[in-house]
C-alpha cells in the first residue's frame, strides 16, 4: 500500500535505479538523460523512507523492499526489468534477483556486495573497521539526531570520506540536495532502519531465514562495478560476490574512485553500463 517516487524518461526496454544512503534518486541524475539517448526507459525510485516515497514505520527488511521495487515496475507497466544500484540499492537488486526473479532481467550493482558475501566479510577485521559507521547506527535515536544535527553536516562528512580524495564529489549543490532530503523527518529513521535490520536480524530467525533463501544463486547476468578506494565496501569483498552469480557475470573495478561511482566518475559509469546493457542484446522496440 505505500507509495513511491519516481523519475522517469526515455522509451524502451526499462532501467530501474536504486539509490544508497544518504542519498535518493537524484544520485542518478548523469545516468537518467545518457541511457534514455541511449534508447531505454529509465526510472529512479526513492526508496521506502527516502525522498518522496512514503516514510512508513516498518517495511525495512528485504522482503519488504524486493516487493517495492518489483511493485514499482508492475506499476510502470512492465513484468520485468533490468535493476541497477548503489550501496543499500545494490544489496536490494541481488536480493530482488533471488526474492523476485521472475521480475528482474538483470542486475546491475555499484559498491555492494552479495549480502550473503557481506555477511561472511564482517569476519574479517578489514571490512569490520570499514563498516564500523553501520555498527555506530545500531543505538536508537542518537544517530538519527546526529544526522540532522548542524545542518546535516554529519550527512556531508560521510559523503566526503566515502569518496575518493580528489574526486571533487560532493560539491556544494549535492551537499545541499542530500542533506535537505534526509532532514525531512522520519527520512533520518527510516534510512537507519535498513542499517538496523541487517545487523539485529543476524541474531534472529527472520534473518536465518533470509540467509537461507540467499543461498540461492543469481541466475540472470549480472555487472558489478567497485570503486578501488571504495572504504565503506571493500574492492575485496565486493569481487568475492562472483560464486553467487551462475549467469554471465562481468566485475569492473574503477581506479580511483571511491563509494560513489556514479557521481565520481560518471562518464565511466554510463560507458560501462551502454556497454554491458546493449552486449545483453535487448530489444529497443519499447
Amino acid at each position: 500500500g505505500a507509495q513511491f517516487h519516481v523519475a522517469e524518461m526515455g522509451t524502451g526496454p526499462l532501467v530501474l535505479f536504486l539509490h544508497g544512503f544518504p542519498e535518493f534518486w537524484w544520485t542518478w541524475r548523469h545516468q537518467i538523460p545518457h541511457l534514455a539517448a541511449a534508447g531505454y526507459r529509465v526510472a529512479a525510485m526513492d526508496l521506502r523512507g527516502y525522498g518522496g516515497s512514503d516514510k512508513t514505520p516498518r517495511g525495512y527488511d528485504p522482503y519488504t523492499v524486493s516487493a517495492d521495487i518489483t511493485g514499482v515496475v508492475r506499476a510502470l507497466g512492465r513484468r520485468s526489468a533490468v535493476i541497477v544500484g548503489h550501496g543499500w540499492g545494490g544489496f536490494f537488486a541481488w536480493t530482488a534477483a533471488v526474492l523476485r526473479p521472475g521480475h528482474v532481467d538483470a542486475i546491475g550493482v555499484l559498491s555492494m556486495a552479495h549480502p550473503l558475501q557481506m555477511r561472511r566479510a564482517m569476519r574479517s577485521r578489514e571490512q569490520r573497521a570499514a563498516a564500523k559507521h553501520a555498527l555506530s547506527l545500531q543505538a536508537p535515536w542518537r544517530p538519527e539526531r546526529e544526522l540532522i544535527a548542524d545542518d546535516g553536516a554529519e550527512i556531508d562528512r560521510i559523503l566526503r570520506a566515502w569518496a575518493a580524495p580528489g574526486s571533487g564529489f560532493p560539491d556544494d549543490e549535492a551537499s545541499r540536495r542530500y542533506r535537505a532530503a534526509l532532514a525531512v523527518w522520519p527520512a533520518p529513521h527510516c534510512s537507519l532502519e535498513y542499517h538496523r535490520w541487517a545487523f539485529r536480524s543476524l541474531l534472529r530467525p527472520d534473518g536465518a531465514r533470509f540467509a537461507a533463501k540467499m543461498s540461492a544463486p543469481v541466475q540472470v547476468p549480472v555487472l558489478q562495478l567497485h570503486g578501488s578506494l571504495d572504504p565503506a565496501v571493500l574492492p575485496a569483498t565486493a569481487r568475492a560476490s562472483r560464486p553467487h552469480a551462475t549467469g554471465p557475470y562481468d566485475w569492473v573495478e574503477l581506479a580511483g574512485v571511491g563509494h560513489f561511482p556514479q557521481e565520481e566518475a560518471p562518464d565511466l559509469v554510463n560507458d560501462h553500463l551502454t556497454r554491458w546493457l546493449g552486449a545483453r542484446g535487448d530489444d529497443r522496440s519499447g
